[in-house]
């Protein structure tokens, strides 16, 4: 693989995953040692798992609140464009996974005041206004993947994958060596699955 040419790379994250975070570091990382274009775009926890029935009732309330911030991000590109998506997932994941925030709009309006937008986007967190664009983005990530799987969704070219979950965020050349190989596993033709139960609580040092 030629590393002079940009690459772009598309990445549907849930800003309260906290793996989804992890992944998103790494290939924040990678972006900073080879020529990547990161293309941020909202999918949902609370999409993904609505109707079923398996899950206990405090599980929907989780999900119901884990809505309000993508909302926010929804707003907030629908006024600034998709380009602002990078630098507020970075303020509101800092502050949910690395400061443990609570998600409340006090939050939200501090991370958009950070990323340098307006916090009165964060009205947008329990209104359903937005609702129909973050379905629509979270579809688009999901039919490149199938919904059998979670956030993040992550798009080279012609190959999507979930993940890869991994703790901690690798960085230097641990992270090119995981991106590399993560690539060539999702460019092979027939490659679906590889997975192992996870040991670990994800960790953000």
């Amino acid at each position: 693989m030629r590393h002079d040419i940009q690459t772009p790379v598309d990445f549907w994250f849930d800003p309260t995953c906290p793996w989804a975070w992890l992944t998103s570091r790494w290939v924040l990382e990678v972006a900073r040692q080879r020529p990547l274009e990161v293309r941020w775009h909202l999918m949902s926890l609370a999409v993904l798992n609505e109707g079923r029935s398996d899950l206990p009732e405090r599980w929907h309330r989780d999900l119901a609140l884990r809505m309000e911030p993508v909302r926010v991000c929804a707003a907030a590109e629908q006024r600034h464009g998709p380009g602002v998506l990078g630098r507020l997932y970075t303020e509101l994941g800092t502050r949910f996974h690395l400061e443990q925030a609570p998600k409340e709009p006090a939050v939200y309006a501090a991370a958009l005041a950070a990323a340098g937008l307006d916090p009165a986007l964060a009205g947008a967190a329990r209104s359903t206004e937005y609702d129909e664009a973050v379905r629509a983005s979270h579809h688009e990530g999901i039919g490149r993947v199938g919904s059998d799987v979670g956030t993040p969704v992550v798009a080279v070219g012609d190959a999507a994958f979930f993940g890869p979950v991994v703790t901690p965020s690798p960085r230097g050349e641990a992270a090119l060596r995981l991106w590399d190989g993560v690539l060539a596993v999702a460019g092979t033709d027939g490659f679906f699955e590889l997975k192992r139960t996870r040991t670990r609580q994800p960790e953000f040092t």
